[in-house]
């Protein structure tokens, strides 16, 4: 399940004021030593997507990496957004003072 509080869905209707609305996809943008890192962006939506609509505005994820990922919260906070999930870093990943990276 994705959650947009509603900061968040106000901050994207904000975005797309005088603009077309298209789908917002939740991605997984990089893995390292910080653990799993979600980000947003525009994009098309696929046959292998998850969808869900807050104030008519689609949020678009992989269903396998909504899985993995649990419920994914969307939040505004001052200046951006903030994407939090369950997504765990990969096993045996120390972070970069233990000797392994998970890069």
């Amino acid at each position: 399940m994705i959650n947009v509080t509603k900061p968040a869905q106000e901050q994207v209707k904000i975005y797309f004021e005088g603009k077309e609305i298209t789908p917002i996809r939740i991605f997984l943008n990089s893995a390292g030593c910080g653990g799993p890192s979600l980000a947003m962006a525009l994009d098309e939506k696929k046959e292998t997507d998850a969808v869900f609509t807050f104030d008519d505005v689609e949020y678009i994820m992989d269903k396998d990496l909504l899985e993995k990922a649990g419920p994914v919260d969307v939040d505004f906070e001052g200046t951006g957004f903030r994407l939090e999930s369950s997504l765990e870093p990969p096993a045996g990943c120390t972070g970069c003072g233990g000797g392994t990276c998970c890069s």
